[in-house]
C-alpha cells in the first residue's frame, strides 16, 4: 500500500535479519547470569502473554524502570530484551518488561489497556519512582500511559519520567499500510490511540528519543510528538531503528541517565 515503504525498517538496515536472534541470545544469557534476581513470567492478566519479567538490582532498588517492547504491536515478546535492563540495574533500579497480546488477536486500544494493567501490577509490588521507556510500538504504549484516564491516579503519580524511543505517535498513516490487515485500525481508533492528540502530560519529564539514521517517517513521528507535548527531543547520531535501544544496556549512557536520575 501507499505507505508500506515509509514504515519498512528492516529493508533499510544492513543485516536486519541478524538482529532478532542476536537479541534473543543476549537476553537469554543475561537472565541466566542474573540467576535468582530474574523473576520470569509474572502474570498480570488472564492470558499467557499478559505477563512480565522482573529483574532485581543488588540491594534495595531506587526505583523501577518499565520497558515496553516494539514490533508494530504484532511481533516479539518480553524475552528478547532482558539484556537491555543492564544499564538501569547497575544504577540500582529494578526493571520490569511486559509482554502483551499481539494484533490481530487484540486491537491496539486493548493492548493499551493491557500495558496499563501491567504498569499497575508492577507499581503495586514496588516502591519509589517509576520510569517508562518503550521502543517503536512500545514507545506509543508508554506515551499512552500519560492519558489521565488510562492509569489509576496513585500509579500515575509515581511516574516521574517517560522516554518514548522511536515512537509511533500518530497512527493515522498506518491506515495506508498493509500491516493494517493485522492492526485492524479504523480512523476513530487511530485518532483516539495517537499520543499526538493527547493533552500534554504535566508533572512528568518526557524525552522523545530517536535515531538519526531512522526512516524519515520515524523522524517525523518523533518530532511530531515532541512538538505536540512540548517535550525534549534527542536525535541519536549514527543510530537506526534496530540499534537505537542498545544504549539502555549502558549504565553511563545519556539515555539510561535520563531514565534513572532525579
Amino acid at each position: 500500500m501507499k505507505l508500506d515503504d515509509a514504515y519498512a525498517n528492516g529493508a533499510y538496515i544492513d543485516g536486519a535479519d541478524e538482529y532478532p536472534p542476536r537479541w534473543a541470545a543476549a537476553a537469554a544469557a543475561f537472565r541466566t547470569e542474573l540467576g535468582a534476581r530474574a523473576q520470569v513470567d509474572v502474570s498480570y492478566g488472564a492470558s499467557e502473554r499478559e505477563a512480565y519479567d522482573f529483574f532485581q538490582p543488588e540491594g534495595v532498588s531506587r526505583g523501577t524502570l518499565i520497558f515496553v517492547h516494539g514490533g508494530y504491536w504484532k511481533a516479539f515478546d518480553k524475552s528478547a530484551w532482558s539484556h537491555l535492563a543492564a544499564g538501569a540495574l547497575a544504577r540500582g533500579w529494578a526493571v520490569a518488561m511486559p509482554s502483551y497480546v499481539l494484533c490481530p488477536q487484540a486491537r491496539i486500544g486493548e493492548i493499551t489497556s493491557q500495558i496499563a494493567a501491567a504498569v499497575s501490577h508492577i507499581a503495586n509490588r514496588t516502591f519509589g519512582p517509576i520510569a517508562l521507556a518503550g521502543h517503536s510500538a512500545g514507545g506509543h504504549l508508554v506515551a499512552r500511559m500519560m492519558d489521565p484516564l488510562v492509569l489509576p491516579g496513585d500509579v500515575r503519580g509515581r511516574i516521574k519520567t517517560v522516554v518514548p524511543i522511536s515512537p509511533v505517535a500518530d497512527l493515522l498513516p498506518l491506515l495506508q499500510t498493509s500491516m493494517n490487515a493485522d492492526l485492524r485500525l479504523d480512523e476513530a481508533e487511530a485518532i483516539a490511540e495517537s499520543p499526538v492528540n493527547m493533552t500534554p502530560p504535566h508533572g512528568v519529564a518526557v524525552t522523545v528519543w530517536v535515531g538519526a539514521d531512522e526512516r524519515p517517517a520515524f523522524l517525523e513521528q518523533a518530532e511530531a510528538l515532541a512538538r505536540a507535548w512540548g517535550a525534549r527531543q534527542v536525535v541519536d547520531a549514527g543510530k537506526h531503528h534496530f540499534d537505537v535501544i542498545d544504549a539502555l544496556a549502558d549504565p553511563e549512557h545519556e539515555l539510561t541517565n535520563i531514565l534513572v536520575s532525579g
